[in-house]
């Protein structure tokens, strides 16, 4: 069985090689900035004389380069989760529309592989090989700007291994990164499931009858009921902001700090995975019934991909 999964994962690997050269495009283009952004600064050094490298090498306190370097990883980062987002989106609509399209579905239903077992590994896909995918490509878009930066603070005079690698605190962003990338698919879980059941039941266009419910339900209810449950709340989780991993930050950020208590949280407590929220997220109401949802189309998908025509 687990076997079978890794092969069937494969396979959507091979066929859809946006999993992995989105993210990858992702790092060349994130890397291509970085250089581009210390040549800006080497040439502005020089247009006013000033020594970057000494103005680098000013001993700024360690908790001030480490919550620097921590905001340039998150600002890096940023980009690849927007990438994810949408690859996430668009694989869950090609997924059982493309093998009905092409006719593949008739050669994967001679195999002694059920509909639901193909179904899953398309979830498995979602769930883990585009959230790994996404931060093999983060880890090594972050090593090679931390390189790029060091060549650059070397060649200009100041300690790279005291400015950059010292302070650094790579491995605790690396681990909140991989949290927020296997967290969101669970978040837009009741969204990747709709686009799936209509990857499965649409004979063509199924971007347009994915997004066009999701648009007009939400109008028709407001101006039936005057209401805007169900906008609020697919607006809600398209928000990555929202997902409940960030309430422990959004109470901080709500709560009155004096400067020492900001020099101690820098000093001490600068760790981005304290800051997430995990018991938020999963004693979340609404993660749970996002999941629920999620379940019930998925199930709907795989009844369709059963009793679909394959002509159609």
């Amino acid at each position: 069985m687990i076997n079978q999964q890794l092969a069937l994962v494969r396979r959507e690997v091979w066929e859809h090689r946006s999993i992995w050269i989105t993210p990858a495009a992702v790092a060349a283009v994130v890397t291509l900035l970085v250089v581009a952004m210390v040549v800006a600064i080497g040439a502005f050094g020089e247009a006013i004389n000033a020594d970057i490298g000494q103005i680098a090498d000013m001993t700024a306190p360690e908790n001030v380069r480490r919550a620097a370097l921590a905001a340039w990883l998150v600002g890096n980062t940023t980009v690849f989760v927007m990438a994810m987002w949408f690859l996430m989106i668009f694989y869950c609509l090609d997924a059982l529309y493309a093998e009905r399209k092409d006719k593949s579905i008739l050669f994967w239903r001679s195999l002694p592989i059920t509909d639901a077992e193909t179904v899953i590994s398309k979830l498995l896909v979602v769930f883990l090989a585009i959230p790994l995918a996404t931060f093999a490509a983060v880890v090594v878009a972050h090593l090679l700007s931390l390189i790029i930066l060091s060549i650059w603070l070397a060649a200009e005079g100041a300690n790279p291994g005291r400015m950059i690698w010292g302070a650094v605190p790579i491995f605790d962003a690396w681990a909140a990164v991989l949290t927020l990338l296997v967290a969101l698919p669970i978040w837009l879980a009741p969204l990747l499931g709709w686009f799936l059941l209509i990857s499965a039941w649409a004979k063509r266009g199924p971007l347009l009858r994915a997004v066009l419910p999701i648009a007009m339900l939400p109008i028709l209810e407001y101006i039936v009921f005057r209401s805007w449950t169900l906008g609020e709340a697919i607006l809600t989780r398209l928000r990555i902001d929202a997902i409940p991993l960030f309430d422990g930050m959004k109470r901080m950020s709500h709560s009155s700090f004096d400067e020492h208590d900001l020099q101690n949280m820098l000093t001490e407590n600068l760790s981005l995975v304290s800051w997430l929220d995990y018991g938020a997220f999963f004693s979340s109401i609404e993660v749970w019934a996002g999941i629920v949802v999620f379940a019930i189309f998925v199930s709907g998908a795989i009844y369709l991909r059963r009793y679909r025509d394959d002509a159609s």
